[in-house]
């Protein structure tokens, strides 16, 4: 109930009134059944911005941190992720995928839409890196479409590291349905989950028009974050 007071009442209007998003393609989302909608990941308003121009009901796995966090702040953002519908997905440990494709294969299984972000972290630089197997294995086991989407100016207003995002127009673009029937029963075999991994980001790359890098964006990160810690920046 309080997902759609929250939708068409409280955050949906003042969203759509601010960020005056421009919308392509609305009419790809199936109008009833299960699918999937997977996107790159910009900004952390990529969480309100999409739901909020999507009729149906959308739920997304989101990082278990953002129902963890410590003081009022955290017990609030937990709230409204819960108040949501947003699903908690621990991402650490072997076992993290695993229980993200159960998750999401739950949503499927009653019809609905599942949101999913393929690149499995937010983008800290703009770019588009490559997609974790997840979404093609709930792909291929529930038999789901997966609509491709596109979310174009959401990292120029709200940036890694930014807490209230610029008041600027964004872009939500949403391709056409993805069928991977062609794969059915190859669910397990790693050069096919591989294999429409891969298609999925490039049809997202086609959308957005961002640079790609054949790589997972955490392993980019992390990199970088090792690489400041044995060169750090000599203060003036």
């Amino acid at each position: 109930m309080f997902y759609y007071v929250l939708k068409y009442v409280i955050l949906g209007p003042l969203l759509r009134l601010l960020f005056r998003p421009r919308i392509e393609g609305l009419e790809h989302i199936p109008e009833d059944g299960a699918a999937i909608v997977a996107g790159n990941h910009l900004s952390f308003s990529d969480h309100f911005l999409m739901p909020a121009i999507i009729k149906r009901r959308i739920t997304f796995l989101a990082k278990a941190e953002y129902f963890t966090g410590p003081g009022l702040k955290g017990r609030l953002t937990a709230a409204f992720f819960h108040s949501a519908g947003q699903i908690p997905v621990d991402r650490s440990g072997k076992d993290a995928g695993q229980a993200a494709i159960r998750e999401g294969l739950g949503v499927l299984s009653k019809g609905e839409l599942l949101g999913i972000y393929p690149e499995g972290t937010r983008s800290h630089d703009g770019r588009l890196y490559k997609g974790k197997v997840g979404v093609a294995v709930m792909a291929l086991r529930a038999r789901v479409p997966v609509v491709p989407c596109a979310m174009v100016g959401t990292f120029e207003i709200q940036p890694p590291g930014r807490v209230v995002p610029r008041i600027k127009q964004v872009t939500i673009r949403f391709g056409e349905p993805l069928d991977f029937s062609r794969y059915a029963g190859m669910e397990d075999q790693k050069a096919a989950i591989r294999a429409v991994t891969d298609e999925i980001m490039y049809a997202i790359l086609g959308l957005s028009g961002q640079e790609y890098v054949d790589e997972y964006a955490a392993k980019v990160k992390a990199e970088q974050a090792e690489q400041a810690k044995k060169f750090p920046k000599r203060r003036r």
